[in-house]
């Protein structure tokens, strides 16, 4: 049986190393992780990433074809008809709140930045719709400037391995940032929301499939029999 991690007594660089022991094993599990939005320029992962909130990845990747077809540009969006806007997005839940934030943006868009998604996180912020979560989907995706995408996945996993107990997503950001390398930042990202949704469960964890286990202070949250936890290991694409 895997050791259990004694978190509570952990030093601050025994943390730092199994957090990025942590890491580097889940870059071996997953080498091909990444962003699971399907998006050819800044502004449609943008776009995607507003309609991703309280929705699937799979369902948003269902609505943006017929949706970057028709709007191309940021004035396109800006100028969109509302009701044919929302009838695109509608199937992405809170439809008139998302159309709000996507008309919004682009809008902001032609006015400060001649149509163009700014590359820092303090413009992207500024943006009606858009946080600093959405900012660094949009960075580390986009234009390849390292950010820490703060989503349940990442923080649930967070705080089961230990690394943070916060809840706040800007302190969870701030604390893990601290002892990941920045290059590190997004394709972490990429593989804690990966591992959230294939093996580290919310509700039932498939602790006996996990390549962590050794590793995780929370092991036995979920069965530990490896034929049980087999069951529960999860492949995409995610509904």
């Amino acid at each position: 049986m895997p050791r259990k991690v004694q978190s509570a007594v952990e030093s601050r660089l025994a943390l730092v190393r199994r957090a990025r022991r942590i890491n580097r094993i889940l870059a071996e599990t997953y080498p091909d992780a990444h962003c699971e939005l399907d998006f050819g320029n800044p502004l449609e992962l943008l776009v995607a990433t507003i309609l991703s909130a309280q929705c699937t990845d799979k369902r948003v990747n269902m609505v943006t074809p017929i949706l970057f077809a028709k709007y191309r540009t940021a004035a396109d969006f800006a100028a969109a008809d509302r009701a044919e806007l929302e009838g695109i997005i509608k199937s992405t839940g809170f439809f008139r709140a998302k159309a709000n934030s996507i008309m919004g943006m682009a809008q902001m868009l032609c006015e400060r930045y001649d149509g163009e998604v700014p590359g820092k996180l303090a413009e992207l912020v500024k943006l009606p719709g858009v946080g600093r979560k959405t900012a660094n989907v949009v960075l580390g995706n986009a234009f390849g400037v390292p950010g820490i995408t703060v989503d349940t996945h990442f923080q649930r996993l967070t705080r089961r391995f230990g690394w943070t107990t916060e809840t706040d997503p800007v302190k969870i950001e701030r604390e893990v940032g601290e002892f990941i390398p920045k290059s590190e930042w997004t394709m972490l990202s990429h593989r804690l929301i990966w591992h959230g949704r294939r093996i580290c469960h919310a509700r039932k964890p498939a602790c006996g499939a996990c390549p962590l286990a050794a590793l995780c202070p929370s092991y036995g949250t979920g069965p530990i029999d490896a034929v049980e936890a087999a069951r529960l290991v999860k492949t995409g694409p995610f509904s």
